[in-house]
């Protein structure tokens, strides 16, 4: 494959967003999983702003899944000093087909990257300049759950890595490394890409169209430490928590913050945001726009919440994530939790972060890797007053329960509790 100078052209780089995340159900039963926000901002642009700031100019962003979501915040760019083009991939059959899409926008190298995931500038600028083609590679220390790859050193250079074969999920992985989800590649990507036939699984897989490469020893592996899974819905607490560590404080000139507030650490507040006498804010946090923090609040470090949330007298929030537009009006507890937007929680209503034996929590049946965790709760949710929710528990979109409910397991979209 020949390179290209990248230096001499505008930087491409294409994104694929055009999914929904099912293992993000219920937080993408109403947006794409690339829309989930983390330290109020979608994931996207945590990526995108990563992506231009390692030099890259021109984006093609591939949408489908509720792409509605993804137009209407980013439109054409120009708010993120970036250039914006939209293609749409009518069915989600894989990620050879989704580069496809892209074809009559690219020229020359450009970087292709899963919008679903964070890396740092530095890493993505390390694939930028690679030779092409090019793959960014990770060690983790459980594998199993990625596709694997094997490398070995080309010349004297550690540094000088080529791949020598891809493994789909084992239970046996030849390797700790596993892809990572970010190419260099030059045009002549497409004409192995038209060949792809079906996996196993139905899906034209972009892996399949790098067997070439691979044969000739010509794929570059590249080392991008920084990568960050984002799986399922409690990898957020995470990666929240990392970026909340290095957000600056910053108050809003039009903010009101009451005398009698204590705010420690790094505190973000956002534009119109009221917090009212005897609230007590440890950071890191970040508060959106025109929220109402107050009166008596405690928040707890590593907390996000979003713009137009009311967070009312005695509630307590401890590391979780709150989506715009979501009330707790008092009385409330909520620990290591992400709150979808539009819920209410009744006066008294509790989700529980711990169990009594202290040991792993599962939600589903799937292990969370965390001995504290508390909900996953969807878009839409009215709890009546004392409601208790159980650890692991995961609530669809649009439930409703009535007043002092006991709530746990999975709880499908729409349910509804009555007396």
């Amino acid at each position: 494959m020949k390179t290209e100078n990248v230096s001499d052209t505008k930087k491409q780089c294409v994104v694929l967003a055009a999914g929904e995340g099912t293992r993000m159900r219920p937080l993408t039963g109403s947006r794409p999983k690339v829309m989930i926000p983390i330290a109020n901002r979608p994931m996207l642009e945590h990526l995108l702003c990563a992506c231009r700031d390692s030099g890259i100019a021109e984006f093609v962003l591939v949408v489908g899944y509720k792409e509605q979501a993804i137009r209407e915040y980013f439109g054409d760019g120009t708010r993120f000093r970036i250039q914006i083009q939209y293609v749409r991939q009518t069915q989600q059959t894989g990620t050879a087909d989704a580069l496809l899409t892209a074809k009559p926008h690219v020229r020359g190298q450009f970087l292709m990257i899963n919008g679903d995931m964070l890396l740092s500038n530095e890493d993505i600028t390390k694939v930028l300049q690679s030779k092409s083609p090019a793959i960014g590679i990770c060690p983790v220390a459980d594998p199993r759950k990625y596709g694997i790859v094997t490398v070995e050193k080309e010349g004297v250079e550690m540094e000088n890595l080529v791949v020598t074969s891809f493994e789909e999920k084992s239970d046996k992985p030849l390797s700790s490394l596993i892809n990572c989800g970010i190419y260099s590649f030059d045009t002549d990507i497409f004409e192995h890409l038209a060949k792809v036939t079906p996996s196993p699984r139905g899906e034209l897989e972009l892996v399949d169209a790098l067997m070439p490469f691979i044969q000739t020893r010509s794929l570059h592996a590249i080392e991008t430490p920084s990568w960050v899974d984002l799986g399922a819905p409690w990898d957020l607490l995470d990666v929240n928590m990392n970026l909340l560590e290095a957000h600056p404080s910053h108050i809003a000139a039009d903010a009101v913050i009451e005398d009698g507030v204590y705010l420690h650490g790094n505190v973000s507040v956002g534009s119109g945001t009221v917090i009212k006498s005897g609230t007590y804010i440890e950071g890191p946090c970040i508060i959106g726009n025109n929220s109402r923090i107050g009166p008596h609040v405690y928040i707890r470090g590593t907390t996000a919440i979003g713009d137009n949330c009311h967070i009312g007298h005695s509630t307590e929030i401890k590391n979780s994530i709150i989506f715009s537009g979501s009330n707790l009006p008092h009385f409330n507890y909520i620990g290591d939790t992400i709150v979808g937007s539009g819920c209410n929680f009744g006066a008294g209503t509790k989700v529980a972060n711990l169990r009594h034996d202290k040991t792993v929590i599962k939600v589903g049946g799937i292990s969370t890797g965390r001995k504290k965790f508390g909900a996953v709760i969807g878009d839409n949710v009215a709890f009546g007053i004392n409601c208790a929710v159980n650890v692991g528990s995961r609530i669809g979109n649009h439930c409703s329960f009535a007043p002092g409910a006991r709530i746990h397991g999975d709880i499908s979209d729409g349910t509804v509790y009555r007396e």
